[in-house]
Order: C-alpha cells, then structure tokens, then sequence
C-alpha cells in the first residue's frame, strides 16, 4: 500500500471523530538586514471549506523582477483556492497542486516574455494542503518544509539545487555544502522554463504535528536543532515561534530575506 493510499484509509476511519477546524497557523516575512526589498512573498489561506494552503515563495531576478514572481504565484494560487472544491483525498491533494502550479508556471513564464524588465524572472516555491487528515507538499526550488511530530524532525523536501545534487552524489558532504560558494545555484524554480518540474508528498497530519515551510533566509542561518528546540517551546505561542525564528536569523547576519508559515495540529480530545 503506497503512502497516498494510506492516508486516504486513515482519512475515512477517522473523519467522523475529527470535527471543527483543530489547527492553528501563522505566516511572517521579513525583509532581513541587508536587503533594499523584500522579494518573498506567501500566505495561510482558506478555501470554502475551511482547509488552509500555505504557500512560501521566494523570488529571484532582482527587484522588479523576483517579487513579481513570488507576488504572481501568491496571489494565483490563492484566487484558485478560495474558490476551490473540498480536498477529499490525498490524491484529489496532489492533483490540485499539481495543476494549480502548471497554471502559475505558464502565467509567469509568460508574463516575462512580455515583460522585458522581468526577463528570466522566477521563484522558489514550497506549499501544503493541511487538512485534519494529512498533508501534501509542493516544492519547486530550494524553499524547505519541516516536520515535526512524535518521530522528531526532519526535513520532508529536497532542494532542487547544485550543491544538494553534489551531496547526493556523494561529490561533496553536507558541511563542505554549507560554505560551497555555488550553494544559491538553482536547478529548477517557477517560471523560468516553459515546463516546470516539482516534486509533491503526502503525509498524514495528527495530533501535535507540525509543519514549517521556510525560504532559504532562515534555513541557512537557524539550524534543524534550534528549529525543533523552537517549535517545541510549550511556553510559547504561535506567534512567538515564528517571531523567535526571524530574530533569530537576523541575528546570525540576515542577508536574505526571511519567511516563514507554521502550521500546528492542535491537540484532539475525544468526546469533545
């Protein structure tokens, strides 16, 4: 049985004991403390059927160019899910995205032809679909999503970039990578091809889970441990958390942009 199948069983047997919205989510951008603008953009967004899609997406070509990029793809896929069907199944999941992200790709491919101030313009993106029964992930690019659950933490996407196939390649190890001086090279991003490839996972979602998707502006200063330290802070809130999280990586020099979107799977009562 694949993991998509899984969490569709999953879904049916407890659907009928998990009633009312049972998550809390926090979007935060920063312009960070070197950069002019602020090329990232994102959001929590809900459809019809209060299920949340949050979005991270971080843009590159410059300003006028790369917050054109994350901006387009933002505010499309948000005007796609607010009019939206209900997400049923992690399948019904992936094919949203995957759809939804084909049509943002052409939109902006497009849009830079048009446009020559915005030549070869594009974004990294990283997306989920959080739903009482799981989650499915998008990502294009070298945006990151987390989760951390009974298991721990760990990473759930892949960056799609030189460095990272290096590692994998066993060309380089993980601390040489860290300090490559061709560690921002990108292998694929949104809009910048006619044809987009991405990689989308589901997981299931329970009780006390959390996801964080972050741009590289944080997960190159704030390290997995102090990631997980943070978000298992019972003393603070959402919104501490991720308040912590951009202080934090301005403090460790904030060069980038920093944004980040949290998603909590509160705690269920049974019989409430």
């Amino acid at each position: 049985m694949t993991l998509k199948q899984l969490a569709d069983n999953f879904g049916q047997k407890k659907e009928k004991k998990r009633r009312g919205d049972k998550m809390k989510a926090v979007f935060m951008t920063d312009r960070g403390k070197i950069r002019l603008h602020n090329e990232d953009n994102g959001g929590i967004f809900m459809n019809p059927h209060g299920q949340r899609l949050a979005i991270v997406a971080d843009g590159m070509g410059g300003h006028r160019a790369g917050d054109v990029a994350s901006e387009m793809t933002t505010q499309h896929l948000k005007l796609l899910w607010e009019k939206s069907t209900r997400i049923h199944t992690a399948e019904e999941a992936e094919q949203w995205l995957r759809e939804a992200v084909v049509q943002v790709n052409q939109e902006i491919f497009q849009h830079s032809l048009h446009h020559t101030e915005c030549e070869g313009m594009g974004t990294t993106i990283v997306a989920s679909i959080c739903t009482n029964l799981f989650a499915t992930v998008v990502n294009i690019g070298d945006s990151r999503c987390y989760l951390r659950n009974e298991s721990g933490f760990k990473q759930l996407t892949e960056d799609h970039s030189l460095v990272n196939e290096l590692v994998r390649s066993g060309q380089i190890s993980k601390e040489d990578a860290e300090h490559h001086p061709r560690k921002n090279v990108l292998l694929r991003a949104l809009g910048t091809e006619e044809l987009v490839e991405m990689d989308i996972k589901t997981i299931i979602f329970e009780e006390e889970d959390v996801l964080l998707l972050c741009s590289d502006g944080l997960s190159n200063k704030v390290s997995q441990e102090e990631m997980a330290s943070i978000l298992s802070d019972t003393n603070l809130s959402l919104e501490e958390k991720a308040e912590e999280f951009i202080k934090m990586a301005n403090q460790y020099g904030g060069e980038d942009n920093i944004t980040l979107a949290i998603v909590e799977y509160q705690e269920f009562n049974e019989g409430r």
